[in-house]
């Protein structure tokens, strides 16, 4: 289904920033600047960081601010409480290899918090340079790569690209299950039996990745779904890899986010001491949205001790997570708290966030619907939007004269003559015959609006100029 080749989703990139230099370097185009929505990247789309979060971050790295009446008195302290956990003072200093131990602690303290009081141990928890790297590497412990059949995985299609490279580079194979569009991207368990099925004779699968909130596909699964996911691990003694990283981003009327950390535990024997778990979470998504300091955790529920240390030996061949990135996890997870200096403009800048990706996922649901060959299930969660665009013949057949996939051609036709930069639906998994395309919604409104109202503009055209 993927490959390296198609993998190879830099040109569009290339093609962007050519014609970002072409814009600064005054030629002449439809668009006086390119609207980039291709990554989840919050900064990047035009939100501005928390203060809370940067203040804490300028004087870890200058000290003297903490001297400074300039911040307030909480940032401080919180600033010399930092410090503080960091060898010689310094967030220039390495850290233990699992995070450094005060933090470590904090994450787990957060987990308890948001689970309802479940306990959650700090031994089980590493701090990682990013979400990503946490998932190659229980990815790696997972794979045999000398094992005869292949070791494989089950996955999500659509699923973010990332992972499905960090599995094929392993040696092992992807096995597909399609979440079901027709029914806003529901994870069906019917359909992880037929993925299953379709492995026997190529593979032998030894674990189930899920994406919730979904990504790119913005879904958001219920208790009951969780539920039968574990239900199904259990039974086919799979180990469960839970992607949970837009926990924060959920929009949906009726929808709540439920880890699988929770509803395992909540299930009770046999499950909740026997199917192994690892959650992931980062700073990178979410209302932070740091992904430049380059940190997230991963916990891990019911693994041997053995295996743990393994896993700990695996851990310890690079150096700690970036410290900064380590200290902004500590405030994602231990942020103001009500009579705080800090709290005020923290709660006003998290509720503006909010307020912003709710009006855009309402504003993109509604226009995507409005627009001929366009269709888009209800956005529950997550920073993406993954509408299906039904191409004509015409547009098909243009396309495969190129030698581009279809959506491929689209998407490089709406940066060249829209100005929009949106990633094409085949770099993500999708059913044969079928088309999409990927965008981030969190950028501020009235970007969004230009957004919305290139792509209308150009999708008219477009779909005229192939009818």
């Amino acid at each position: 289904m993927w490959n390296m080749k198609q993998l190879e989703y830099g040109a569009l990139a290339r093609r962007a920033n050519q014609i970002k230099d072409e814009l600064r370097q005054g030629v002449r185009r439809p668009y006086k600047e390119v609207i980039d929505v291709f990554q989840g990247d919050l900064h990047r789309a035009g939100m501005k960081p928390l203060t809370f979060v940067r203040q804490i971050l300028a004087a870890c790295v200058y000290p003297p601010l903490i001297n400074s009446n300039n911040l307030p008195l909480d940032v401080r302290q919180r600033a010399q409480e930092e410090l503080g956990r960091c060898v010689g003072g310094s967030v220039g200093s390495y850290s233990a290899v699992a995070g450094i131990p005060e933090i470590v602690h904090s994450i787990s303290e957060f987990i308890k918090r948001r689970d309802g009081g479940i306990p959650s141990h700090p031994e089980n928890i590493y701090i990682s340079p990013g979400s990503q790297w946490s998932i190659s590497n229980i990815l790696n412990v997972l794979v045999n790569r000398e094992a005869s059949p292949r070791t494989g995985v089950l996955i999500p299609v659509p699923c973010h690209h990332k992972t499905v490279l960090s599995i094929t580079q392993l040696g092992a194979v992807t096995v597909p299950y399609y979440l079901s569009e027709e029914q806003g991207w529901a994870l069906q368990v019917e359909e992880l039996q037929r993925a299953l099925e379709s492995a026997k004779g190529v593979c032998n699968p030894v674990a189930l990745y899920v994406i919730n909130p979904g990504n790119p596909a913005g879904y958001v699964q219920s208790q009951k779904s969780v539920q039968e996911v574990i239900r199904f691990a259990w039974e086919k003694r799979l180990f469960l890899l839970a992607d949970e990283l837009y926990q924060d981003c959920v929009y949906g009327e009726n929808c709540e986010f439920v880890s699988y950390k929770r509803t395992l535990s909540e299930m009770g024997p046999p499950f909740s001491g026997t199917v192994e778990l690892a959650s992931f979470h980062s700073v990178s998504k979410g209302f932070l949205g740091e992904c430049g300091l380059r940190a997230g955790y991963v916990e891990l529920v019911n693994l041997d001790p053995a295996v743990m240390k393994h896993i700990h030996t695996l851990f310890s061949k690079d150096s700690c997570a970036p410290v900064l990135g380590q200290i902004a996890l500590d405030l994602m997870t231990d942020p103001p708290k009500p009579g705080d200096p800090s709290y005020p403009l923290y709660k006003q800048e998290i509720e503006h966030i909010r307020a912003v990706l709710v009006h855009n996922v309402k504003r993109v649901h509604e226009v995507i619907n409005s627009l001929p060959g366009f269709s888009c299930p209800p956005i529950e969660g997550g920073l993406f939007v993954f509408p299906r665009l039904n191409l004509t013949p015409k547009a098909i057949q243009k396309a495969k004269e190129l030698g581009l996939q279809p959506d491929t051609f689209y998407c490089t036709r709406l940066l060249e003559e829209g100005g929009v930069f949106t990633g094409p639906g085949w770099e993500y998994g999708q059913k044969e015959g079928t088309y999409h395309i990927r965008f981030c919604i969190a950028a501020p409104q009235d970007v969004m609006e230009e957004l919305l109202r290139c792509l209308s503009s150009f999708h008219m055209t477009f779909m005229k100029d192939f009818s």
